[in-house]
């Protein structure tokens, strides 16, 4: 277990709430939520039981609850203790899979505009009090700063010549947020696929393995040697990726100072 566990463990067990502790320690749901299950999942107990209004405390909680309480304050005393001059305590965003270089890149322009008044801490995955993320992932009470439009193209294999929907031989990712809007641009290629990934990112890797085709954002597969562009026949698919924050969050100072930085560069 780790301080920001059981600061989201305390939250919750103090709010009996998931949206009202979020909002209280500035994370989003989603990262709260991970951080409590990465806690249950160490100590090898349920923590909360989820009802129609809120959360029940369980036993285990009610006995963690100010232990936790303790080495959270033990914590801070040493932070407090061994801060001295440092610049602000690092603030961390999430990088969800398959964003491209250039956004990472222009987050990390912002950021180093910004230095010393923040400290920018990159992570992968659905954590942290802000993140990368295309816009279908934005949870219902997020916001959402875009940052760059990205045209789905297919990606074929190097030496491959240029292909139809019909004769493609798919590499599909079933489990990918885009997958609904990309079937029907599969056919009925799309039923037997020459072979599925977890990522766009990951498919690239089998597309440039030649083992078949690939419908992804085009800022991805530019990244890739042995991987071929060509435009989707007479189509403009397209999907947003933004920077995705609560509205609480914004009360971090660091934050509200590097989404004012993204928005002055993009605009």
């Amino acid at each position: 277990m780790d301080y920001r566990q059981l600061r989201a463990f305390i939250a919750v067990f103090e709010e009996r709430n998931i949206t009202a502790a979020a909002r209280s320690i500035h994370l989003s749901q989603p990262a709260l939520s991970g951080s409590i299950k990465a806690l249950e999942q160490a100590l090898g107990t349920t923590l909360f039981v989820r009802q129609a209004r809120g959360v029940e405390v369980t036993e285990d909680a009610r006995a963690l609850y100010p232990e936790a309480q303790r080495m959270v304050a033990d914590a801070a005393r040493l932070f407090t203790r061994f801060k001295h001059d440092r610049v602000r305590e690092p603030l961390q965003i999430g990088v969800e899979h398959d964003v491209g270089s250039g956004v990472v890149k222009q987050l990390v322009l912002a950021a180093a505009s910004l230095q010393p008044a923040i400290r920018l801490h990159l992570v992968t995955g659905c954590t942290g009090v802000a993140r990368l993320a295309s816009e279908d992932l934005r949870c219902e009470d997020e916001l959402f700063l875009p940052l760059h439009s990205d045209a789905f193209v297919l990606a074929l294999p190097f030496a491959a010549g240029d292909h139809s929907a019909a004769d493609a031989r798919w590499i599909t990712c079933p489990g990918h947020s885009s997958h609904q809007r990309l079937l029907p641009l599969y056919g009925s290629g799309g039923d037997a696929p020459a072979g599925e990934a977890e990522t766009f990112d990951l498919a690239l890797t089998m597309v440039a393995a030649e083992m078949g085709t690939a419908i992804v954002p085009r800022s991805l597969a530019e990244q890739y040697q042995g991987v071929r562009i060509q435009a989707l026949p007479q189509l403009d698919l397209r999907r947003r990726i933004g920077l995705c924050y609560s509205a609480q969050a914004l009360e971090v100072e660091g934050l509200r100072q590097l989404r004012d930085a993204l928005h002055d560069r993009h605009n």
